[in-house]
């Protein structure tokens, strides 16, 4: 089989490069006879009649006519559609998919239908969304709710272990907000190949074609920030991008991932592990799922994408002698291969002239994005066409201009490619002007000039297009909001995570500061073992987050002031610490470490243990009577619904000690979970909420999320002792299985426990649904219990 897989690189290279200068010189042939200047100005002027559109005087007084931002999601849609837009903005932006993702022509019967049907899936989602849904367009519960709607729930599972894996190892220097969204982005692209070609065969296995995509589009995708942005960035050193690329090459020469290898630094040898590993997985499983008849047309594809990469990536800025030749030709085979290969990974048929197609559209969005991202390729050194151009035509006047390249592509496209088709002629110029659009919008008037002066002040259709760009409307696209709509959503939530990790570590600290009891100064003949000891279970330090949980909920959810509330911390956290000293005697879980220290029954005996957890308890209820700043009725009510809670969680644990040995149902396990963990978290998000006097329905829905959060939190704690190691634990990993203890993944099974704790991960998310307020904290505990390590 490996002979099969070996490929004659330079060979593949060489003929792709000829075809590459073939396309080349056909555009600098129209560039220079200046073919497509009229050709332009016709096409604008017949197509300005949809797109530019005077509004009536009294639409400048009407709220319904005024057009919001399109970084505002869901009001953006909405105008959209109370101004009779949307369906026309959805048509341009899904026909523009299939022309550049999957190479269609636009004016074939069959894809008129596609397109119209997905129009109508589409306005019929966005429309029927509420607010909340449309702007959390990637929320993980409701696709995990798809998924298993698809019957791939699994396949999500698999997915999401895999994206957070990529999010703890982007390395510091990487982009993590582009990686993650050019990631999704890709495995986004082979689902709708996947999905187009499931159209043409209802007798397909949907449910292995959507598992397969998706584990394709991940083995595919992770190229991108592991190699693509990885050799891009300073992370390695010269010599170790060396090695990489060594590594990328022999694997798509001979079909084998070499090893790694130990020529990496000590700081840097731990991730390059993790991506050689994930790299090598991926790189197998892409071979495995190849026709045979594919496979060399896949290895050719991808050694000229990555090849074509690398010759552009070793060019410097500075260097004035590169031809025309050379700064194009790698430009349209790695635009053209790109595509290419998502569609090579998968088996389906190609229309006739479909590869052809791809392969000349490429040029068009590699000089559109170099177009936009100019600024900060000059920032990086980066040689494009228009960083190029920009350092070296004064003193270059042989020099092709990039943006004049950029329309004789897309003269080609329209009348030569697609024949003049109107809907295509249409959809090309409407992408067109809205990038420059775009670009002017982002850097201002007076940028916006200076650089059209500089690449637009000699085209005879300037003046045509500068006027499209001024007045033309409905020019806009749903993969460009969806685009804004993700990296706004990924950096707002990576930046409230930081902030979230930062005030729990805050809290943490200050709970730390006034947990320990002081001696009790009556006890001068005897040594206080009873205290010492609660202070050594309380300083061997633990997550705290319960206390944490009621400090967000007090504070943030309903505005109760952070001081008065001290007390309430110190209590949870010393009911938790009793509890865990209850579960560690020899008499229930034997357990010989917490929290990465000797128990207490271990460091003193079973008596001093037994009387330190009621000691404990009783700390608890004397904190709660000295919340002096509430009503003596609501501390009554706090201490009440306190006392049920203990009585209920000894239940728990006597349910625990009930079933060990014995094989429970899934629904013992979760009435078990819930009154032993549940509860807990319940007390947490329950007793500041008693303190605020929050409505009933709040309370309740609180206790909806508490519950399943809790379990899911038991299927994590189940999963790492099975997974996990004892260091990272701080506790002894395989203890359930040493005590014949039954367990989510005893009774489920690894992957059907990982879809269990993401059901009730997302019974929990839509519980916060039923309160009005900003509950985004506890998105974020839950995402903080089913996402640790520990």
């Amino acid at each position: 089989m490996n002979d099969v897989l070996v490929i004659d690189a330079d060979l593949a290279y060489q003929r792709a490069e000829q075809k590459a200068e073939k396309y080349f010189n056909d555009l600098v042939k129209e560039i220079k006879e200046k073919t497509y200047d009229q050709t332009l100005i016709n096409d604008f002027l017949s197509w300005k009649g949809n797109h530019i559109h005077h509004p009536k005087f009294f639409s400048y007084f009407s709220r319904k006519n005024r057009k919001p931002s399109s970084k505002e999601f869901h009001q953006y849609i909405q105008w959209l559609d109370m101004t009779n837009k949307l369906e026309g903005y959805l048509d341009r932006s899904v026909s523009y998919l299939y022309l550049r993702d999957l190479g269609k022509k636009l004016n074939d019967p069959k894809t008129e239908e596609k397109i119209q049907k997905e129009v109508a899936r589409l306005k019929n989602q966005l429309t029927n969304s509420s607010s909340n849904e449309t702007n959390e367009f990637f929320n993980i519960s409701r696709l995990f709710r798809k998924a298993q709607k698809e019957g791939i729930d699994h396949t999500f599972v698999w997915l999401m272990d895999k994206l957070n894996g990529v999010a703890r190892n982007i390395p510091e220097g990487l982009d993590a907000v582009n990686a993650r969204r050019k990631l999704i982005k890709i495995i986004a692209g082979v689902l709708m190949h996947t999905a187009d070609e499931m159209d043409e065969d209802v007798s397909v296995n949907r449910e292995n074609k959507l598992d397969q995509a998706i584990r394709l589009g991940y083995s595919y995708g992770i190229t991108y920030p592991f190699i693509d942005d990885l050799l891009d960035s300073q992370i390695l050193s010269e010599q170790e991008k060396i090695n990489f690329s060594e590594i990328i090459r022999t694997a798509l020469v001979t079909g084998n991932v070499p090893e790694l290898g130990q020529e990496w630094s000590v700081e840097r040898l731990q991730f390059m592990q993790y991506i050689h590993s994930e790299l090598q997985e991926a790189f197998e499983y892409i071979k495995s799922h190849q026709s045979h008849e594919n496979l060399h047309k896949f290895f050719e594809q991808a050694y000229v994408f990555f090849n074509s990469q690398e010759v552009d990536r070793r060019k410097n800025l500075t260097n004035a002698h590169y031809s025309n030749e050379e700064i194009y030709i790698p430009i349209i085979l790695k635009s053209s291969s790109s595509r290419l290969i998502s569609r090579s990974i998968l088996t389906v048929s190609d229309d006739e002239g479909f590869e052809n197609r791809i392969f000349l559209y490429g040029i068009y969005n590699q000089l559109a994005d170099d177009f936009a991202d100019m600024f900060d390729d000059m920032k990086d050194g980066a040689v494009t066409p228009y960083t190029y151009y920009l350092k070296h035509h004064k003193y270059r006047s042989d020099l092709i201009n990039p943006f004049e390249m950029y329309w004789a592509v897309i003269v080609n496209l329209i009348h030569n490619v697609y024949e003049s088709d109107p809907k295509t002629k249409d959809v090309i110029l409407n992408r067109a002007i809205n990038g420059l659009k775009r670009f002017k919008e982002k850097h201002g008037q007076r940028k916006y000039k200076e650089v059209m002066s500089q690449f637009a002040s000699g085209f005879a259709f300037n003046k045509v297009l500068q006027r499209m760009v001024d007045l033309a409307d409905d020019v806009d696209f749903f993969d460009k909001l969806l685009r804004d709509h993700m990296i706004t959503s990924l950096k707002n939530e990576s930046d409230e995570q930081e902030q979230f990790k930062e005030t729990i570590e805050s809290v943490r600290e200050h709970l730390n500061q006034h947990l320990e009891i002081s001696r009790d100064a009556q006890i001068t003949s005897f040594k206080d073992k009873i205290n010492d000891a609660a202070n050594y279970s309380l300083s061997s330090g633990g997550k705290r987050l319960r206390p944490i949980i009621t400090w967000f909920t007090g504070v943030k959810l309903y505005g109760v002031n952070e001081d008065s509330i001290l007390p309430l911390l110190k209590s949870l956290e010393y009911m938790h610490t009793a509890s865990l000293i209850f579960d560690d005697l020899p008499s229930q879980d034997n357990a010989l470490l917490r929290r990465g220290r000797r128990t207490i029954h271990e460091v003193y005996n079973v008596a001093i243990a037994e009387l330190t957890g009621i000691f404990l308890t009783q700390k608890a209820i004397e904190e709660q009577c000295i919340l002096n700043s509430f009503q003596t009725e609501t501390i009554l009510k706090l201490i009440q619904y306190t006392a049920q809670i203990t009585s209920n969680m000894c239940k728990g644990q006597m349910m625990d000690l009930e079933s060990k040995e014995k094989t429970l149902t899934l629904e013992q396990l979760n009435t078990m979970c819930f009154y032993k963990t549940g509860l807990g978290f319940e007390a947490a998000l329950v007793m500041p909420a008693i303190l605020a006097n929050a409505k009933e329905t709040d309370i309740q829905a609180l206790k909806k999320y508490a519950k399943h959060a809790g379990i899911a939190f038991q299927i994590k704690d189940d999963l790492l002792d099975v997974e996990g190691n004892t260091v990272e634990l701080g506790k002894q990993a395989g203890k359930d299985n040493e005590n014949n203890n039954s367990t989510f993944v005893s009774v489920l099974g690894v992957e059907k426990a990982k879809i269990e704790m993401y059901e009730h991960y997302s019974l929990a998310l839509e519980a916060l649904e039923e309160i009005p307020a900003n509950t985004n904290f506890l998105k974020y505990i839950l995402n903080y219990l089913i996402y640790r390590d520990n």
